[in-house]
């Protein structure tokens, strides 16, 4: 348990750094040159997925259970030499074309499209090397490694935006975190397991396994990303600069389900495979609710107070045109949430395949809907679609869910936890914030308010905060 609460605030520090961030991209270059910053992240994030053929999750399924060092060498450089090869592959490709993708992502910057073929062949390889301290249960070093590549990034970039540099070597800076966070992962890695050339034995059967996940992954990506890439390129750079800020803070509510994510898919299987499906029940009904006891506020807060928040973080021109996307996401990441817990479901009964092609179905219909409402609608028309986006796949993941194993939602506690959230809400309206000291008074007194609402209705007991303190280790 104490792993889980270490991963999960982990992945809280991870999802705070992009705040962190945002002012100072924002503050300190134009709208058009944080427009490329997000488009470079966004390409990163694309190419991480392909590049790495979807190894990573296999060497965890692989050899996360082998004890024998040989064979524990032979598996992993495997997978990395199979990795390197594809992403320098893809890095040549970038080089390539080079000319077409600047003008179609980067305004036309030739030479930090290439400067970009570097940083993803990196970012890729130290997608791969940071799994391996999470396939070998050293949780400490994932949390440390993951943390300091982040904001070691940030502070280069930080530096150098202030410095008055351009967004290029704002780019550099982010290659130089990832070179320097592989160079000492890999240090750990040989200096753990020795160095060995590998005779690549289990090729064919790695591959068997992580190529299959590569369209769930980019299907995924093309729901939570794709929009950029559409906004870009019908509206211009400028509009992915006034789209982002108002997603990346509705995009917050996910760090809540962290926890969740790491815990259920280690202990669900352990009940399930005993055929005590009631404790594997009672796991996803508290785990429900105790994500939703925080969520379903948050998602209220988040949109009442974007424009508040991101007139603090960015500037006047970004809070005005962006702020009214933060509602669509923060509540299409609510529903995210809820899937990623209702979900293990499918995973126990092994339906990963049935995931997958809900997760492509639900991208097709994303990226059709994005290039029919973004030319007509701007900004607004992507945020609705990734809410819809979101629907749609939490509803078919629910109705195949409840098929297997017979799931209910504690409908009168989300009832109160709404009703709550909507008292809150009144009070965040009627202070109206202005300023960084207004808006914390503001939110700490909105919580207090959402708690004691809650439970003059009655809507948390000692079971939920007995469970909450189990999964943070408390």
């Amino acid at each position: 348990m104490q792993r889980v609460g270490l991963v999960g605030i982990t992945n809280i520090l991870i999802a705070i750094s992009s705040l962190i961030l945002l002012p100072i991209i924002t503050k300190n270059f134009s709208i058009t040159d944080y427009g490329i910053w997000v488009q470079i992240n966004t390409t990163i994030g694309l190419i991480t997925i392909i590049s790495t053929l979807g190894l990573p999750f296999t060497m965890v399924r692989f050899l996360s259970v082998e004890k024998d060092k040989k064979t524990i060498q032979e598996g992993f450089y495997s997978i990395a030499s199979i990795v390197l090869v594809s992403c320098l592959f893809i890095s040549i490709i970038i080089v390539l074309f080079s000319n077409s993708i600047a003008s179609a992502l980067f305004n036309d910057n030739i030479n930090l499209t290439i400067l970009l073929s570097i940083i993803v062949f990196f970012a890729s390889l130290n997608g791969l090397l940071i799994n391996y301290f999470r396939t070998f249960n050293q949780m400490k070093r994932y949390s440390i490694f993951y943390i300091f590549q982040t904001y070691f990034g940030v502070l280069i970039v930080s530096y150098i935006a202030i410095s008055g540099f351009g967004i290029y070597y704002a780019a550099l800076g982010l290659l130089i975190a990832n070179f320097i966070t592989f160079i000492i992962m890999f240090s750990f890695i040989i200096s753990n397991i020795g160095f060995k050339i590998p005779k690549l034995k289990n090729t064919k059967e790695y591959l068997s396994f992580g190529l299959p996940l590569i369209p769930s992954n980019l299907s995924f990506w093309v729901v939570d990303s794709i929009d950029r890439y559409v906004i870009g390129i019908i509206l211009g750079l400028s509009f992915v600069g006034y789209y982002t800020p108002g997603y990346t803070l509705g995009n917050m509510i996910v760090m809540i389900l962290a926890p969740f994510s790491l815990l259920l898919p280690s202990i669900l299987p352990e009940y399930y495979e005993q055929h005590n499906i009631k404790k594997v029940k009672i796991y996803l009904k508290y785990s429900l609710k105790c994500y939703l006891l925080i969520a379903i506020p948050a998602a209220f807060g988040l949109s009442i107070l974007s424009k508040p928040i991101l007139l603090i973080l960015t500037n006047p021109e970004i809070s005005s045109n962006g702020y009214f996307i933060t509602p669509f996401i923060a509540f299409s990441m609510l529903l995210f949430g809820v899937y990623g817990i209702i979900s293990n479901i499918l995973v126990l009964r092994k339906k990963t395949g049935l995931i997958g092609i809900i997760w492509i179905l639900v991208a097709v219909l994303n990226l059709i809907l994005n290039m029919m409402l973004v030319p007509f609608f701007g900004i607004i028309g992507a945020a609705i679609v990734t809410f819809i986006a979101y629907v749609i796949a939490f509803t078919l993941t629910h109705i195949y869910s409840i098929k297997y194993i017979k799931f209910t939602y504690d409908l009168p506690f989300i009832f109160k936890s709404i009703a709550a959230s909507i008292l809150m809400s009144i009070i965040i309206v009627i202070n109206n914030p202005e300023g960084i000291l207004s808006l914390l008074t503001t939110i700490i007194i909105s919580i207090f308010v959402y708690l004691i609402f809650l439970v003059l209705f009655k809507g948390i007991d000692n079971k939920e905060v007995k469970f909450m303190k189990e999964i943070f280790g408390l």
